[in-house]
């Protein structure tokens, strides 16, 4: 595909240099939507002319010439492009969406103009051999780098023939064409698909901060005097928890399943059968049975079936507890439901589940909230687990500024000798509350990668979802949203905390299914007892968490890890159903999704229709729209090395700066600079075992072997 528009950028292009803010900072002050495309058209020119001189040098390939000339191209590419798509996620706009829609299948046709590019790939191959006859010695990052760019171009097609590699690319825009549509597709149709409620007795249980931001919401969408109930990504909405009306978390429980299935233009179910279909016929071109088989091969699972086997292992354990606790939650419908004798339902689940912590465990969710607000947890609680682990210190920057007004910069400091002011670490970059034009889901990003080879230090960023609340009130938390927000932050650690020399290399670039490894790790430190008491303080009186509520939280641990498995697991399985089909297989009308899906969990054994999958196929965007396809397994295969590694805290004295140095530098540092599963070796002094996880999970002894 012609890449048009090669000009040179004007240079009042905020990308068109290197921001002179702190650690490269994009201008946000200074970045207009309309700079987007013509600095990513510009940029993938300039890059497409490094790469050719690298390919069509004369000289023997060396590191020098060849390795780190790669490293050191693109560079006015990946900054618009890190910017941008973090600002496409995060604050969408008609404008930027036509953007993404122009431009993303121009950077797949970029790509593949690079990665199937013969002579690249044969001066990588020569320096291969080079080093394999000992006339080139390599680093250790830089051995591992060659070896994942010639693993890049090898399944990027590169040794197809030439009209192969013509129907390869034509795939490869197509999809990226698809993937951009399903996220906007699913984007506007979780906005109109809220549930808007105008009789306030129907809320009946919701707490006052979350009447009011439900409020606040119908305002916004033009609906004074009336409350929406706006929808979270996954199919398990935290409203569900509070509202008494049986009759009001069914419209929210079907609002939330039916996304994406209307027959409108919000409608996703054509796009994600041509996506599957575009996938299978990618993988067989490229000589792989299915796509499962084309994603696990670059991962730590190696096999499609390894990934299969392990969720296997574990579904029909996880679905004996969930019955256990559905028979136990039925025992509640008849006094509790708010509705004559019934079925236990999806719709019923949190709610009863609420009943029966504060029943059995003497835990309120509500009673809760209070003692979790927003700036306290961050504060004291993920930010000081930092600073104890790892000695970082963090001073937010007033006079930066992020892409919304909601985002709030602060400067990271690194631990140096003790009682001197720290060195500066990188920028940390928070956008905690939901908006219309935010997707769903939490996530972090990177808007600079750290590289010792360009002198650049991180910057990251943590986008949430959390409710707004009333003008003056104060943002108060959910359990879960108080582990989302650790969880994100260790994302956020693993970039901020890399020490790699090549920026391929930095933080996350890790496979997909070791990359939630250190994220989930963070989780521990939610429930530490000091960490606890720390950020766990009533936001009026600054009481601190009682300690029967604090036992109750711990009491309360494994309830419903039934149902947060099999809700987890069906999600995986569906996705590997999807993805392990041929071209012939994918159904051909949308009318057959619905029933592929229901048939797909079925024959896993995970068709539980109190528990439906986390996301079901219309709203996966991990999936359909991100990049996760056929590989959403990657969260419980990365909770094994979680579980094995929170262990080794155990085993080592918990929370110490001792144990955060090992962890940094074994693991975090190293980011995508060698064999992750090395680091974990390295770490650990063994594999991981899968033990820790079971018992974790209340699987123990019931999982299949």
């Amino acid at each position: 595909m012609r890449l048009d528009g090669q000009m040179a950028l004007a240079p009042d292009n905020p990308f068109a240099h290197v921001s002179t803010l702190p650690y490269e900072l994009p201008d946000f002050a200074a970045i207009r939507p309309d700079h987007y495309e013509p600095a990513i058209r510009a940029g993938m020119a300039e890059h497409r002319a490094e790469v050719e001189t690298i390919a069509g040098d004369p000289e023997p390939p060396t590191v020098a010439n060849t390795l780190v000339a790669l490293e050191r191209s693109g560079q006015l590419l990946q900054r618009a492009l890190l910017a941008f798509h973090n600002q496409l996620s995060a604050d969408a706009t008609p404008v930027l969406e036509a953007v993404q829609e122009r431009v993303a299948p121009l950077h797949a046709a970029h790509r593949d103009a690079i990665l199937l590019d013969r002579r690249l790939w044969e001066r990588l191959r020569a320096l291969q051999h080079a080093a394999d006859r000992g006339e080139v010695v390599l680093e250790p990052d830089a051995a591992w780098l060659l070896h994942t760019r010639l693993t890049d171009h090898r399944r990027a097609g590169v040794e197809l023939s030439d009209d192969q590699q013509a129907t390869l690319r034509g795939l490869n825009v197509r999809l990226t064409e698809l993937e951009a549509e399903f996220g906007r597709k699913l984007l506007a149709g979780e906005k109109a698909a809220g549930v808007l409620v105008t009789d306030p007795a129907e809320l009946a249980g919701l707490p006052a901060d979350s009447v009011s931001a439900a409020a606040a919401a119908a305002t916004e969408a033009g609906h004074d005097g009336a409350w929406l109930l706006t929808l979270q990504l996954p199919t398990s909405q935290r409203v569900l928890a509070a509202l008494q009306r049986a009759d009001v978390r069914e419209r929210v429980q079907r609002a939330s399943e039916l996304r994406g299935t209307h027959g409108d233009e919000h409608d996703t179910r054509a796009t994600l059968l041509e996506t599957a279909r575009l996938r299978a016929v990618r993988a067989q071109l490229l000589d792989y049975p299915h796509h499962a088989a084309y994603v696990a091969e670059d991962s730590t699972a190696r096999t499609a079936d390894a990934v299969q086997a392990m969720l296997s292992r574990l579904a029909p354990a996880a679905v004996a507890n969930a019955r256990t606790e559905a028979a136990e939650l039925a025992a509640l419908l008849p006094a509790r439901a708010g509705s004559g004798p019934r079925d236990l339902r999806s719709a019923d689940w949190r709610y009863l589940s609420e009943v029966l912590r504060a029943e059995r465990y003497a835990l309120d969710e509500a009673a809760l909230r209070p003692y979790l607000e927003l700036e306290k947890v961050v504060r004291d609680g993920v930010l000081e687990a930092a600073r104890r682990l790892y000695g970082l210190s963090f001073v937010e920057r007033h006079d930066l500024v992020g892409y919304h007004d909601d985002v709030r910069v602060f400067e990271v400091f690194d631990a140096d000798e003790p009682g001197e002011p720290g060195s500066g670490l990188g920028l940390f970059l928070a956008d905690w509350y939901t908006r219309p034009s935010k997707r769903g889901g939490a996530w972090m990003n990177n808007l600079v990668d750290q590289s010792g080879l360009l002198g650049r230090r991180a910057v990251v960023v943590n986008n949430l979802n959390i409710t707004r609340p009333a003008t003056g009130a104060p943002t108060l938390l959910s359990w879960d949203e108080v582990i989302t927000l650790f969880h994100e932050f260790g994302h956020a650690l693993h970039g901020l905390l890399s020490d790699v020399r090549y920026p391929s290399q930095s933080g996350t670039e890790v496979p997909r299914d070791f990359v939630e490894f250190p994220s989930q790790v963070n989780e521990m430190w939610a429930w530490d007892p000091e960490i606890l008491r720390s950020y766990a303080v009533h936001h009026a009186t600054g009481e601190p968490l009682p300690q029967d509520r604090v036992d109750a939280l711990l009491a309360a641990r494994r309830w419903g890890e039934g149902f947060s498995m099999t809700e987890y697991l069906a999600a995986s399985l569906l996705d590997q159903a999807w993805h392990r089909l041929t071209p012939d297989e994918v159904p051909t009308s949308a009318d057959d999704v619905a029933g592929f899906e229901q048939a797909a969990l079925a024959a896993a054994g995970v068709d539980l229709p109190a528990v439906p999958p986390r996301y079901r196929s219309t709203y996966f965007n991990h999936v359909f729209g991100g990049g996760y396809a056929a590989g959403y397994y990657s969260y419980v295969w990365s909770q094994v090395l979680d579980a094995d590694t929170v262990e080794w805290f155990t085993e080592n004295g918990g929370l110490t700066r001792a144990n955060g140095e090992t962890f940094r530098r074994r693991l975090l540092a190293r980011g995508g600079s060698q064999d992750p599963l090395a680091s974990f070796r390295d770490l650990r002094g063994r594999d991981a075992r899968i033990e820790p996880l079971l018992v974790r999970r209340g699987l123990g002894t019931t999982v299949t072997r």
